[in-house]
């Protein structure tokens, strides 16, 4: 549903409370955490400091987001507002706006986020286009698209060197998000090695289960899954 009417200047915020589940879920976790934290424990101390103050900087940051954060959409062309940057880009850098939905959400989480792609074949979310602030995400959308089609100048077409673009940087990001995933399972088997060698050495080597291990998996893994991808794009697609 266009919220807006039909015209362009709007402004995307939050306006709805957090899911309760949600919220609920992270105010546990984040409790139990500083309270594992806080107890008597046999590892180095920058361990537990480190992990108190990623946890407290993340929730800081998701506080500011939810405040601060915006989609704002006027004649010159969509800027998105996040906790601590902005990102603009005008109508005529700009290919798509499209609704994508979350493969395989949890009950309680986002279904729906929607991205802008530039001509480059870039793209970043727009903050609070969501179906946690929207009813209709993809009508929204589409409303948007049509009202921005006139200061855009043409009709919004599919044009294949862009969509070969959106490609190659869709497969590079998963190398990515493949490579995090690697480097975070290898911490978890660092954890379960780390506690079994309590038990028998006097010093297990923390920093080598904690830091290097999966700071080398994620590095390893990024470099392999990078050069894979590179190598199955076509010379011509192959950009600086």
């Amino acid at each position: 549903m266009d919220t807006y009417g039909s015209g362009i200047e709007r402004e995307y915020r939050k306006r709805r409370k957090t899911p309760p589940l949600m919220a609920l879920s992270m105010g546990l976790l984040g409790l139990n955490a500083l309270f594992q934290l806080s107890r008597q424990h046999t590892t180095p101390q920058w361990v537990p400091a480190s992990l108190a103050a990623f946890y407290l900087l993340a929730a800081a940051r998701m506080v500011v987001y939810m405040q601060r954060g915006r989609t704002l959409v006027g004649a010159r062309g969509i800027t998105a507002r996040r906790a601590l940057t902005e990102r603009s880009r005008t109508w005529h850098e700009i290919y798509d706006i499209r609704a994508e939905p979350v493969p395989n959400a949890a009950k309680p989480a986002r279904k729906w986020f929607t991205f802008l792609y530039d001509t480059e074949g870039r793209r970043f979310v727009l903050p609070h286009m969501d179906d946690w602030q929207l009813d209709d995400v993809p009508a929204e959308v589409a409303a948007l698209r049509e009202a921005a089609a006139r200061h855009r100048g043409a009709a919004w077409e599919r044009r294949p060197e862009v969509e070969a673009r959106i490609r190659r940087r869709a497969g590079h990001r998963k190398a990515w998000e493949r490579s995090v995933t690697g480097g975070l399972i290898a911490l978890g088997c660092g954890f379960l090695l780390w506690v079994v060698l309590l038990f028998t050495m006097a010093h297990p080597p923390t920093r080598l289960l904690f830091l290097w291990l999966p700071l080398g998996t994620f590095a390893v893994l990024a470099a392999l899954l990078h050069w894979r991808w590179e190598a199955q794009v076509p010379p011509a697609l192959r950009e600086t």
